[in-house]
């Protein structure tokens, strides 16, 4: 295994503390006098946007862009491209869950290009790189703020997968558990086993180093230590749990996934079932399903957490009220969901190297019980 990984790209800052959210615009002030702000609902529905728009420091011209909810589309980011190219912005800041980060920062690293953002989700290089992307999380799970990559839906083709640049990293992060006050039930336990299955994922992926492997462990005892006391309330874990999200971001950037989000994405255009929610039920099968072949890093994963593994996966999925969505469904389009689930990206970085037979079985697990 290498030390390094080839590419070792990370945000120019990261600022971590409760309230720093209130620096954003300030910091924002080195990329230029105009930006435009990403949001969800809830940022102004809890009076954040506000306060956020209201630390100006001077000089700069914002506008604010909200997304109306869902997992992101084509649609999506063509709407907030034309919003941010007739405001002329010098920078995107996206403050939200995944969704409203993954459509800043395509929005970001696209901000110049000549094709339409159909093109680029189908693989087409970005020629010309884009104006400056801010992040700041508010929830503990997707880990967008820390990547490349912006996962987004075509509807006209059904097609979930991820416009991927190196356009698109973050140059600022910030990490304020105080935005994560808000942040609903179900949303703490999508995001937190979405955080979870990238962090191991990444650990065990084909392409791991030392360096990934650092980061990876570390999330990993983070979010298994962290995960479920949130959930049930507890503030005091919002901060670790944050930072165990970017971590594991970081890591899966330098060493990317495996099965779980190789079979998630074309379950979830079928099935219409929340990213994080499909990460959780589907993790304990593919660890089941890798364990022959990544068994030290069992161990040492299951020594990390002070439990074996599998056993807090499970326990984690009953505390968290994630029981199985396709119990007593039908599997539909099953060759086709094989098929996509075999030859994507993140299958590829898988550490046994998957098989129809492997996603067959994994499939009738899911919908067999």
């Amino acid at each position: 295994m290498s030390v390094l990984p080839e590419k070792f790209l990370l945000p120019e800052r990261t600022l971590v503390g409760a309230g720093r959210v209130k620096e954003l615009l300030a910091e924002c002030a080195r990329y230029g006098r105009r930006g435009l702000l990403v949001h969800g609902r809830s940022l102004a529905a809890h009076g954040v946007l506000p306060i956020i728009l209201q630390n100006n420091p001077g000089g700069l011209i914002m506008a604010a862009w909200e997304h109306v909810g869902g997992e992101p589309t084509l649609d999506d980011l063509s709407a907030l491209l034309a919003a941010a190219r007739k405001h002329r912005a010098d920078f995107i800041a996206g403050v939200g869950g995944g969704s409203v980060l993954d459509l800043a920062k395509a929005c970001a690293g696209l901000f110049h290009a000549a094709q339409p953002p159909q093109a680029y989700h189908q693989g087409a290089a970005i020629e010309t790189p884009g104006i400056v992307f801010a992040a700041a999380p508010t929830t503990a799970g997707t880990g967008s703020e820390a990547t490349v990559n912006s996962v987004l839906t075509n509807n006209a083709t059904r097609q979930k997968k991820s416009i991927r640049d190196d356009a698109l990293l973050a140059r600022l992060v910030i990490l304020d558990a105080g935005l994560l006050a808000h942040c609903p039930q179900r949303t703490i336990a999508y995001a937190g086993m979405d955080a979870f299955t990238q962090a191991w994922e990444a650990f065990t992926s084909r392409h791991a180093t030392w360096l990934s492997d650092c980061l990876g462990l570390q999330a990993l005892s983070l979010i298994g230590a962290n995960l479920e006391a949130f959930y049930r309330g507890a503030s005091a874990a919002a901060e670790p749990l944050l930072l165990g999200s970017y971590l594991g971001g970081l890591s899966f950037c330098m060493a990317r996934l495996g099965i779980v989000h190789g079979i998630c994405h074309p379950l979830a255009v079928r099935y219409h079932v929340p990213h994080g929610y499909l990460c959780g039920v589907c993790l304990p099968h593919a660890v089941e399903l890798n364990r022959e072949v990544v068994g030290p890093k069992y161990a040492q994963v299951s020594q990390a957490l002070g439990r074996d593994l599998l056993e807090l996966i499970r326990h984690l999925l009953v505390a968290l009220d994630m029981s199985s969505p396709f119990r007593g469904q039908a599997l539909i389009e099953k060759d086709a969901i094989i098929q996509e689930t075999v030859g994507a990206w993140s299958t590829k970085a898988n550490p046994k190297t998957i098989t129809a037979a492997d996603v067959a079985w994994l499939l009738d697990r899911l919908f067999g019980g």
